[in-house]
């Protein structure tokens, strides 16, 4: 239940963290070297991109890799889940070769990456109810964030479980692959992880490493508390705080410093993009009324529309540039039921048959 506006309330004492690593170390997390990319302007790291990508999954020599992009978007996801069930139910969902997920993208994308037959998990995930029981209204703590960080946790560790990572971990060593995006605050950059790399290790440690970038990447900030995630480098233990990948890259294919580069050697050749956006890109007019909160929701809209909308220029600027065809899906502008922050279980369940039946009836991409 929503606390009392007069209960008694605990003064709120951020624990004390370890730092961060220093500018320019290189750490990782304990026991998972190699499983990350951190990226601002270094090509010659960004290059090793290409070399995920370029491992494949027994295609033929001229058959078109399979990549998929999946944005943040909050409650929005369920749009996403019920497009990806949509496409399946139609017979013309791809087999996945590079997975990308950022925020709810990164939630979606395990299933999106192991295919129909977790179909029935991610569908629970966005319209069972769990999701709306950890994050209604009623579970809304204020303090540091709207929500306690173990709301989140709890959500991903109900999916995200042993025969989950040991399934990623397979389709890992079979040449396909599975990223996803979180902001690292200290460093104010990018982190992308190998999350199959990640499973493919194997164990508790792989299982809990898995679960909080996924946490990490889904944490808005003001919403969810950051992730501090545990990192070691020159035999010293630092802490590196980690938000929703959204606040630099609400999607991505590629990390930024290739984003307007022509891909070497052609390790992408003929490949076909899908880019999956669980947010609403149009603009839909109506008055706003006077007053500081509608101000603020209206604003954040547009600000979270524009820049939705400047990241898929970015991707169809890179498809373009490398001659790859690009498939894009967004809600529509005329479905008014979107709002990211709306966990409500019949919301997100219309919400989710809204994906589904674009996708069933052909309507879901928009061929750029």
């Amino acid at each position: 239940m929503p606390l009392s506006p007069d209960a008694p309330r605990r003064p709120l004492r951020p624990r004390r963290r370890a730092p961060p690593p220093p500018p320019g170390a290189a750490a990782d997390p304990a026991g998972f070297p190699g499983v990350r990319l951190s990226l601002v302007d270094d090509l010659e790291a960004a290059a090793r991109f290409f070399q995920l990508s370029r491992n494949g999954a027994g295609h033929a020599a001229d058959a078109p890799i399979q990549v998929l992009a999946l944005s943040g978007g909050g409650a929005g996801g369920a749009f996403g889940a019920g497009a990806l069930v949509g496409l399946t139910r139609s017979g013309e969902r791809p087999t996945f070769d590079l997975v990308t997920g950022v925020s709810t993208g990164a939630l979606i994308a395990p299933f999106a990456f192991l295919g129909p037959d977790w179909d029935a998990r991610l569908a629970d995930a966005y319209t069972g109810g769990y999701a709306a029981e950890m994050l209604g209204l009623a579970a809304v703590r204020p303090g540091p964030s709207l929500y306690p960080a173990e709301r989140l946790a709890g959500l991903v560790a109900r999916y995200v479980d042993e025969a989950l990572l040991a399934a990623v971990a397979e389709a890992h060593r079979g040449g396909r692959r599975l990223l996803a995006a979180t902001a690292n605050l200290d460093a104010q950059t990018t982190c992308i992880w190998d999350l199959g790399a990640i499973a493919a290790r194997g164990g508790p440690e792989a299982l809990a490493l898995f679960a909080d970038v996924l946490v990490a990447s889904a944490s808005v900030p003001g919403v969810f508390p950051p992730k501090l995630i545990r990192v070691e480098s020159g035999g010293e233990t630092y802490e590196e705080m980690h938000v929703d990948g959204g606040a630099i890259s609400p999607l991505f294919v590629v990390p930024e410093p290739l984003i307007l580069r022509k891909a070497q050697n052609r390790p992408l050749a003929r490949a076909e993009v899908y880019v999956l956006i669980n947010t609403a890109l149009d603009p839909s007019p109506r008055p706003t009324p006077l007053g500081v909160v509608p101000v603020l929701v209206r604003s954040f809209e547009l600000m979270l529309r524009s820049t939705y909308r400047g990241a898929l220029r970015s991707v169809a600027a890179f498809c373009e540039l490398n001659g790859f065809l690009l498939h894009s899906a967004w809600i529509p502008a005329d479905w008014d039921g979107a709002n990211m922050l709306r966990f409500d279980r019949e919301a997100m369940s219309r919400m989710f048959a809204h994906g589904a039946e674009m996708a069933q009836q052909g309507r879901l991409w928009r061929e750029d």
